[in-house]
């Protein structure tokens, strides 16, 4: 049995980008002004804008506690790391925070408008989906840098 399908392959929610996330990014990704940046879509559904900054110094478990647990965010973490070889680097790292008890509404528009944000933001180096807290262990950064 055939089904059809009511929805375009190449559909998107439409959702514009604030310009201060792309500003913010930059100053995360070029003056290390930040450590992380948090991003939601606006009350009224329309835009993503910055949620909150986290400064340089601020940990990786800060960055944790800064996610809400029942509602939906994008962000980037500026992860820092020593090679095998004693070199210092900086990975970037994108996520999309879906808790699974958010509403199935807001899983949905943040879905749907991910590929948007992430255009938006270039230089970017790995993505992590996640619904809860272990899918972003710190092991899970370490791993991917290497």
């Amino acid at each position: 049995m055939a089904f059809m399908r009511s929805y375009s392959k190449n559909a998107t929610s439409g959702i514009a980008v604030a310009e201060d996330v792309k500003s913010t990014f930059l100053e995360l990704q070029r003056k290390k002004a930040f450590r992380y940046v948090v991003f939601k879509i606006d009350d009224k559904g329309r835009e993503v804008v910055v949620d909150r900054t986290g400064s340089a110094a601020e940990s990786y478990e800060e960055f944790l506690a800064s996610l809400p647990e029942d509602d939906c965010r994008y962000a980037v973490y500026d992860f820092d790391f020593v090679t095998e070889e004693g070199c210092q680097k900086s990975k970037i790292f994108f996520f999309a925070w879906s808790p699974s008890i958010s509403r199935i509404r807001a899983k949905m528009l943040y879905a749907t408008s991910k590929d948007r944000i992430r255009r938006e933001l270039d230089g970017i180096h790995y993505e992590i989906q996640a619904t809860d807290l272990s899918e972003m262990d710190i092991e899970i950064l370490r791993e991917r840098a290497h």
